[in-house]
């Protein structure tokens, strides 16, 4: 599989992640508490942490395991957020987390949108999917209005630390070919 590098939408450029992107990552949301409330790592106070999570990613990008992408309004270059697509057989995995300055505005699923329809244009991709904690509303809307459906609810499925060292129900959302 060889993902694009670049993807754009009507408002958004996807770029795939470098380390350059830290200080935008971390200044934007990796300190906050809000925005990582469900995801699967704590905020962090250590602009290194999130260097390290990026050169994590061009290894995975290199290796073909997983593909994150920097979302940026198009003509700027400040950092949205992040959208990660992981490669499991004749699936893929969607994680995306987006700094609270943007919320409430459509740029997440805009940019979900433009990754289902490149992952499902892929010979070799029957499924794209994603989980999002049962308290996430938001979250659940964005997989709702790309087009993904409900399948259920996985108990605890995921540890969201910010939110509880234990594992949280999640529900899963997923879209065929």
């Amino acid at each position: 599989m060889k993902p694009p590098e670049i993807i754009e939408t009507r408002r958004l450029r996807l770029r795939r992640s470098i380390e350059s992107d830290a200080e935008g990552i971390f200044a934007g949301y990796a300190q906050d508490r809000e925005v990582t409330m469900y995801l699967a790592w704590r905020p962090t106070e250590n602009i290194a942490d999130t260097r390290e999570s990026l050169r994590k990613a061009d290894e995975e990008w290199r290796e073909g395991r997983a593909f994150r992408w920097t979302l940026l309004e198009k003509g700027d270059e400040e950092v949205l957020g992040t959208l990660a697509a992981r490669v499991d057989g004749l699936k893929v995995e969607l994680g995306y987390v987006l700094a609270k300055e943007f919320w409430g505005r459509g740029f997440m699923t805009e940019a979900v949108r433009a990754v289902i329809d490149w992952a499902l244009k892929e010979d070799d991709v029957y499924r794209v999917w994603a989980v999002c904690d049962v308290e996430n509303p938001a979250s659940a809307r964005v997989l709702e209005k790309v087009g993904m459906k409900r399948e259920g609810i996985l108990r605890r499925w995921s540890v969201h630390p910010t939110r509880s060292d234990e594992p949280r129900d999640c529900f899963c959302y997923a879209i065929t070919k």
